[in-house]
């Protein structure tokens, strides 16, 4: 009787353990503490373990269309994003083209008349040079040599006076002759100012003494070219400044400076004459100041007469 009851009372408490457990039961395995059989599993419970996953699959279904559908939002915003600063780019592209197209109008319009302005003023720089040039040359004062007097015996004892004719003086070797003066250039022999004086007084003559344009541009002919060809001829201002006088003490008028000379760069007290490489150099803008120092060649002078001629002396 015991026996019965607590085989019913266990097959009770198996029963209660089957319907509370939702899967199906495995025959095959079996509580060692069941003795006789085997509460059979509900037919009712078996078919709803078998479509418990469905709610699964219906969440899987849509959290894969959301994916999907923020995989494609996400794709287009991007795209949109990645179009609109390509466009604004190649409109700003554009528009600085644009902007620099104008300026290069601009500026090409701004250069030619430039261009245009630059060969008026030359143009009128030219004109107003060779008015200079005129008038420098007709203002020029023209400094008249004293004619020297020969007195010549005569058959009555009496004496005439006579004028120096000019086609009787001859220079000596290596001199050149313009009016009644010689001139020499010194190719190898250098020295200062004042040694450049002293050397052509040793030669019967001075440093040149330069009154006219036509005299000027006499002794810059016999000049050689070169890079910078200068020559010591005979004007300083070294007593006091700006106040030039010859060699011979006589104040100098009619100059030949070069425009922006005299300077007074560096105690430059006496002048030099150039001639250079430069084709477009004038003679009558030729002349610099100088430190009286520097080592150069130099132009000498000797007035001429026709007594003194025949023993003239290098």
């Amino acid at each position: 009787m015991s026996t019965t009851g607590g085989s019913l009372a266990t097959e009770g408490f198996y029963s209660k353990l089957i319907d509370d457990e939702p899967v199906a039961y495995d025959y095959n395995h079996r509580s060692p503490d069941v003795g006789h059989r085997a509460h059979p599993v509900s037919p009712v419970k078996l078919n709803l373990g078998a479509k418990a996953p469905g709610p699964y699959r219906l969440a899987t279904i849509c959290l894969a269309t959301l994916c999907v559908v923020l995989l494609i939002s996400i794709i287009a915003v991007t795209a949109h994003y990645k179009s609109k600063p390509q466009g604004g780019g190649e409109a700003t592209s554009e528009l600085q083209k644009q902007k620099q197209g104008a300026n290069m109008s601009d500026l090409i319009a701004t250069i030619s008349k430039l261009q245009q302005e630059k060969a008026q003023l030359q143009k009128e720089k030219d004109e107003l040079l060779a008015k200079l040039d005129a008038k420098i040359a007709t203002t020029a004062p023209q400094v008249v040599r004293p004619t020297v007097k020969v007195s010549t015996p005569t058959s009555k004892s009496t004496s005439t006076s006579t004028s120096t004719s000019t086609s009787s003086i001859v220079c000596p070797t290596g001199w050149h002759r313009f009016g009644n003066s010689c001139y020499f250039i010194s190719s190898r022999e250098r020295s200062t100012w004042s040694g450049s004086e002293t050397r052509c007084q040793k030669k019967g003559g001075h440093l040149a003494i330069i009154h006219t344009a036509e005299e000027q541009t006499f002794i810059w002919d016999l000049l050689p070219r070169a890079y910078w060809n200068a020559f010591w001829f005979g004007i300083t201002d070294e007593h006091a400044e700006d106040d030039w006088k010859w060699v011979d003490g006589t104040p100098v008028v009619g100059t030949f400076w070069e425009y922006g000379e005299p300077n007074n760069h560096n105690q430059e007290d006496c002048g030099y004459m150039i001639k250079t490489d430069v084709l477009t150099r004038v003679a009558i803008r030729s002349w610099y100041d100088a430190p009286c120092s520097m080592s150069l060649p130099f132009i000498c002078e000797k007035e001429m007469v026709p007594s003194s001629s025949a023993s003239m002396s290098h």
